[in-house]
């Protein structure tokens, strides 16, 4: 089981609190276009979407892998196995691999697009938890509200976006996935996603997903939380999943609900009171090397 344990990290924290209090973030509603069925096994890390396939990521330290997957029927086409000892994390396409970061071992997988062959590693500081990309771009969460901003031909970090919902910063910032110029966000153990503006790091908005982690938290499983964004650009279609949910869902985004207040399960109730969710040091200006 993947275990971030939010009591160890937490600090009472009134004031933050009172300042989520104040969110005034709009939060947006969907619709359920179409189901698709979806592993349940899977304890999904990283999605996205390509040329007809969605290509996951599954964590745990047992069973961790990539696959490439049927949509209509959620059949596994293609697989392979992280290395043993090592727990996956997000993935993307980055010119001629398929690179899976590793939670937190430091070390990021470069497979072979096409045969999912191993070529090589690169190495990174901190935590893995996320990637999407854009044209020129690619973007890394490691549980902090920064995501890093990476070349894609030397994944060498070139920049770095900080996550904030009315001036607070947003912790736990998980899978990502890139729409339409906005880069959209799972929050670690919320049922929320975040619309962020790429350029400010300003939430612009939130997609609240409730309905969907309540029918899909068969049996009170804590860890089924909602997780995994993938986008199919030609056809404009936007898919969401959970770890361990038996489906995939296609939903289309509604307007705004103007003034609704969208912070409540960013921060948590404990025994001792409120508490803020744990911010941990991102660090920056590292220079990860390729190995064969």
């Amino acid at each position: 089981m993947r275990y971030r344990r939010l009591s160890s990290f937490a600090v009472v924290a009134l004031a933050a609190l009172a300042a989520c209090a104040k969110d005034t973030t709009p939060v947006r509603g969907y619709t359920v276009v179409h189901r698709y069925p979806h592993d349940p096994k899977a304890f999904t890390e990283g999605l996205f979407y390509e040329d007809g396939f969605l290509y996951e990521s599954t964590g745990e330290y047992d069973g961790a892998g990539v696959r490439k997957v049927d949509l209509a029927s959620g059949k596994i086409v293609q697989q392979r196995d992280v290395p043993q000892g090592y727990f996956g994390e997000g993935i993307i396409f980055a010119g001629p691999y398929l690179l899976q970061l590793t939670w937190q071992q430091g070390v990021g997988f470069l497979y072979d697009r096409a045969s999912f062959e191993l070529k090589g590693t690169i190495r990174y500081p901190g935590e893995g938890w996320a990637l999407t990309r854009d044209a020129t771009h690619l973007y890394m969460s490691d549980g902090t509200p920064v995501i890093r901003v990476l070349d894609p031909d030397t994944f060498k970090q070139t920049g770095s976006i900080t996550v904030t919902a009315d001036d607070v910063p947003v912790q736990l910032v998980n899978e990502l996935e890139w729409v339409k110029g906005v880069i959209y966000a799972n929050v670690w153990q919320t049922s929320r996603i975040a619309r962020i503006d790429p350029k400010t790091g300003k939430v612009l908005d939130w997609i609240d997903l409730s309905p969907l982690v309540k029918e899909q938290n068969v049996g009170g499983d804590p860890d089924a939380v909602l997780n995994g964004i993938a986008y199919d650009e030609k056809t404009d279609r936007l898919f969401v999943t959970g770890k361990r949910w038996a489906t995939l869902y296609e939903i289309k985004v509604k307007r705004c609900r103007v003034g609704a207040h969208p912070g409540g399960d960013i921060f948590r109730n404990s025994a001792s009171g409120p508490v803020a969710l744990p911010r941990t040091a991102s660090p920056t200006g590292w220079a990860p090397t390729v190995s064969g």
